[in-house]
């Protein structure tokens, strides 16, 4: 008999977690915390082919359980220096976070340096941004890809790049900091494509970024990802192509260009063979902090030969399957 599903808690928040990030060139402490709320006003259009996030949302959340969700995750705050708040989509949407319970969430976290939260660009706007406390804000910008392109047609994000540019423009000159999130291998593109996408676009990010954060396509529940991901029609990038995304890229720039890979190592997740991959995400997590090429150098194991001959491989082929699952017993899903 199937297990029913228990009811999601309106009061606690989705998950807390601490890790490291960077202030002005310095390594600290970071605590991380998902909210549930209300949900992405896009994904109830239909949303981005990748993202399984609104899972978590819910509709008749009121701002008083947003409140107690912020009190209960305070009880786990030891003083980190960054805070970073995730909801199912915009942080300055009023719809999912009102002004009063941001409001809520800075005076509860008033030690800490900087709180990072995540919004659309439609949101980040003059009259918004004058409503946050100076100095201590950083806002995520999702801008996946400078390709308009990919970024409707592969990732169905629903805005374009001249969006992205006005948001950056308006917290420039509010004197707010900017994390870039980029995406590397969106559905339908090559192992190829998707590295010289994210080459291209961490070049044009780097006009206005802060910082640059690589996100490796992760495969969520619920998702056309999913769908493809089972029929065996795409495959989360090869955590080489990521090492190779980041070498290339950082040569284009002095902007700090980082990745903690969701799902690494995982089937759903970047990977490569078993053997090497957690060897290969140390030496990522090295270089996400240290900026230093030299730590991505000195990367080997048996099975980047076949990487590579699948990168070529599905160039010659004009296809983006996974096609080690069409040639192999298809692992467990």
């Amino acid at each position: 008999m199937r297990e029913e599903r228990q009811a999601p808690d309106k009061t606690s928040p989705v998950t807390v977690w601490k890790e490291d990030d960077m202030i002005d060139g310095q390594r600290v402490r970071a605590m991380v915390v998902i909210l549930r709320t209300k949900g992405c006003w896009w994904a109830k259009k239909g949303g981005c082919t990748m993202c399984g996030y609104n899972v978590e949302s819910l509709d008749d959340l009121t701002s008083d359980d947003l409140r107690s969700q912020i009190s209960k995750a305070a009880l786990k705050y030891e003083g980190e220096r960054m805070v970073k708040v995730y909801t199912s989509g915009s942080f300055l949407d009023e719809n999912e976070m009102p002004s009063d319970v941001r409001d809520v969430l800075f005076e509860t976290f008033a030690k800490a340096d900087k709180v990072l939260f995540e919004s659309r660009p439609e949101f980040i706007t003059e009259e918004m941004l004058a409503k946050l406390p100076k100095g201590r804000c950083v806002v995520a910008l999702g801008l996946e890809t400078e390709s308009d392109d990919v970024r409707s047609k592969c990732i169905r994000k629903g805005f374009r790049r001249a969006d992205i540019e006005k948001a950056a423009e308006n917290l420039k000159a509010a004197g707010i900091p900017i994390r870039t999130y980029l995406i590397l291998k969106p559905p339908f593109l090559t192992e190829k494509q998707a590295m010289d996408d994210t080459i291209r676009s961490i070049a044009f990010a780097s006009s206005f970024s802060d910082s640059i954060s690589i996100n490796p396509l992760n495969v969520q529940s619920g998702t056309v990802v999913e769908d493809m991901w089972r029929r065996g029609d795409l495959r989360p990038p090869w955590l080489w192509s990521l090492v190779e995304t980041l070498r290339e890229g950082k040569r284009l720039t002095s902007v700090r260009v980082m990745s903690a890979p969701s799902g690494g190592a995982t089937a759903r997740g970047a990977h490569n063979c078993g053997k090497c991959d957690r060897k290969v995400l140390d030496a990522v997590e090295r270089f996400s902090f240290s900026q230093n090429l030299d730590d991505l150098e000195g990367l080997d194991c048996e099975c980047r030969v076949r990487w590579r001959a699948e990168v070529d491989l599905q160039g010659v082929m004009r296809t983006t399957v996974d096609m080690s699952r069409h040639i192999e017993d298809e692992p467990e899903l």
